[in-house]
């Protein structure tokens, strides 16, 4: 209750401030005013030097009308007394007579002078930043609640955390917008302060000569000594709500007050510090400059470096020493439901290890399997356009001997060997190797683990030969390869989008105004990659989403788009040579696909015979069998309107082929035709 009526103070405050302007005002309670309206200027300038984020003092905007409109009420008030009374009470008076000096020309000057510093450099300094940070405010601002959303999704937060988050974002907007407004009542209080001099001066010449029969000396001495005071004792003022203008929309978030801030950051700087110090004293060689000054200015700059590295280097003590204790102490205890969560967590890409197979993750043994691993990261994520994520590594004491695993979500996926001493030899004949004769784990080809003296006498006869970890990330990137679409997580197309956002920011302003979710986005992209088709070009991608989104958000319609986007590109990832091997419909083959086309929920389908539907598949095999004989890896061409439904019905079987649209062929490529197939079961390769 105390601070309701505390807070119904201001609104009576604001009226009396109004009542100023027209009713006329007494010397002494003008003088208490003048000092208040200092001190009210003080508090708000230190308020925003102790804030750690600027949404802490949200009400500035309001602030700083309030402060402005009291100042002019009282430049209102002080100019009637001056030019009625000729004299506006001891403050106004003192501040005149101090800075004048006896000279209108230094006080006029004076006064110029801040007016040039509140107008010319941190007004409009202000006013920028205030526009461009309530314009960046919101452009971030979709970004912002889309990743609310995705951890919301996701379970990082709950709704209530969800919900004051986005009243947070809402309060920045709301702050940064009225700070861009408010700050041009600073500027217009600069110019009312120029315009509201020359009035008094002009004024209290005429009136003094004209009304009170004083000499021309006279008249300019009392009223201009009045002015100049009056003009400072407003500007004061201003210059400090000016100034916290300005720091409050320069303020970046923190965990500290300004000052704190600002010596923090500073006492780290202090070879810097001790460089200066040697430049400034180094001036005091120049001849004409004086030395003394210089000389100590910078001899304080050295001895204050030292004194600084001296503290930072106690406080580095500190840091080790607390580290030092914190690892001997172990890790702080966990909840238990926050163990069992880690516990539960499964990894995206797992790779194990049986244990004659550590050596190889070992650096200190010459193992460079993470190397390796890293790397193939880096080429993937060049490759397909996604980011892979980190590959748990780790040792299994129930695999078999020389054994390892790829795991993905929690499952296995692959599985291979690679014995301890021994290096894979591929080739057509292997007679001449000793050991057994094995089918590789990736492409299935004949080859056999052989000692690594071995190695040279391969080499010599020309076999393919491979080092241990080289197989196991050659068949870790085979699985991440097909499975880049499961390991697409919502995170990762968030961040995927946000990188868009900082280079091409209309391409996902696009998307929000077609109201595009990330979960949509993640779709196209998973199906792009079950397709093996790199996303690297996410720009024509999402143009692609947006546009095609203002009409339907279904799944295949916006994958397709998708597709047409990247036509040319499509093509050319498996074409070799410029030249792209192709297999095509049959036109009765290809008339009875559109006559069974249906469209469902889940997009189109075909619905066939089952006879009809085996041949078809059997005619599909037999053509890519043929033509793989060839030494050719062909995909099958077809119209983009049974596309998707044909896509469906082959994917499921061996031999599939890529499936292209025909206006997804670029124009770079030499078709290479190389049959149809029918239901005959044949295919004229």
């Amino acid at each position: 209750m105390k601070g309701r009526r505390l807070g119904s103070l201001f609104p009576i405050g604001v009226v009396a401030v109004v009542a100023m302007l027209v009713v006329p005002m007494p010397t002494m309670l003008l003088d208490a005013l003048l000092t208040i309206n200092i001190a009210f200027s003080v508090v708000i300038l230190l308020a925003c030097m102790h804030v750690t984020k600027p949404l802490e003092l949200s009400s500035f905007p309001s602030l700083l009308l309030v402060a402005t409109l009291f100042r002019l009420a009282l430049n209102v008030s002080s100019s009637r007394l001056i030019l009625a009374n000729g004299s506006a009470g001891n403050v106004i008076h003192a501040f005149g007579t101090f800075v004048v000096g006896g000279s209108l020309v230094v006080g006029l000057v004076v006064f110029m002078i801040l007016i040039v510093i509140q107008f010319v450099v941190i007004t409009s300094g202000a006013t920028r930043v205030a526009e461009v940070g309530a314009r960046f405010t919101l452009d971030a601002m979709p970004g912002k609640q889309m990743a609310i959303d995705a951890d919301l999704s996701a379970g990082l937060i709950d709704e209530t955390t969800a919900k004051k988050r986005r009243e947070e974002i809402a309060a920045e907007a709301d702050f940064y917008g009225a700070m861009d407004g408010s700050s041009k009542f600073v500027k217009g209080d600069a110019i009312a302060a120029i315009i509201i001099t020359v009035i008094n001066l002009l004024g209290g010449f005429i009136v003094g000569v004209l009304q009170h029969g004083m000499s021309v000396g006279d008249a300019i001495n009392t009223y201009s000594t009045l002015t100049v005071g009056d003009g400072l004792v407003s500007q004061i003022p201003a210059l400090l709500v000016s100034i916290s203008s300005g720091l409050i929309v320069t303020r970046a978030a923190g965990s500290a007050s300004m000052g704190d801030d600002v010596f923090e950051q500073f006492a780290r700087q202090h070879k810097t510090m001790k460089i200066g110090g040697g430049v400034m004293a180094a001036f005091a060689a120049v001849p004409g400059l004086p030395k003394p000054v210089f000389l100590g200015v910078g001899l304080g700059m050295y001895f204050l470096g030292r004194k600084l590295a001296a503290a930072d280097h106690v406080l580095e003590l500190e840091e080790e020493a607390e580290a030092a204790l914190a690892l001997e102490a172990g890790p702080p205890p966990m909840d238990e439901v926050d163990e069992l969560a880690r516990r539960m967590r499964v990894e995206p890409i797992g790779l194990e290890l049986s244990v004659d197979l550590v050596d190889l993750a070992d650096p200190v043994l010459g193992g460079d399997l993470l190397d390796r691993v890293k790397a193939l990261r880096k080429k993937l994520a060049l490759e397909i356009g996604v980011i892979i994520p980190p590959v748990r590594t780790r040792d299994n004491l129930d695999l078999p001997q020389s054994t390892y695993t790829i795991n993905l979500h929690g499952v296995e996926v692959g599985r291979g060997i690679a014995p301890a001493g021994s290096v894979l030899v591929i080739a057509d004949d292997l007679t001449p190797y000793p050991g057994e004769e094995i089918r590789e784990a990736v492409f299935g080809l004949p080859a056999k683990w052989v000692p690594a003296t071995v190695r040279a006498q391969a080499e010599m006869h020309g076999a393919t030969v491979v080092e241990r970890s080289a197989v196991i990330t050659t068949h870790l990137a085979e699985i991440v390869r097909t499975s880049a679409a499961s390991l697409l997580s919502r995170q990762d197309v968030k961040r995927l989008v946000e990188l868009v956002k900082e280079s091409d920011p209309a391409v996902i302003d696009d998307l929000t105004a077609a109201q595009v979710s990330v979960g949509e986005i993640q779709r196209v992209l998973q199906e792009l990659l079950d397709e093996r088709i790199p996303v690297r070009d996410l720009i024509r991608i999402f143009e692609a989403i947006g546009e095609r989104a203002r009409h339907t958000h279904a799944p295949e319609s916006l994958v397709e788009a998708a597709r047409a986007a990247l036509g040319p590109a499509i093509s050319a990832v498996f074409a070799a040579d410029g030249r792209l091997p192709v297999l095509t419909l049959d036109p009765l083959v290809e008339r009875e696909l559109n006559e069974a086309l249906r469209i469902g929920d889940s997009g189109s389908y075909l619905q066939l015979d089952p006879n009809f539907a085996l041949a078809l598949t059997e005619g599909v095999a037999d053509a890519v069998m043929r033509a793989e004989n060839l030494n050719r890896q062909p995909v099958l061409v077809c119209s983009n309107v049974i596309r998707p439904a044909l896509h469906k019905l082959l994917a499921a079987f061996p031999h599939c082929p890529p499936i292209l649209a025909i206006n997804e062929i670029g124009p770079q490529l030499q078709i290479e035709t190389l049959g149809a197939v029918n239901l005959g079961n044949v295919a004229q390769v």
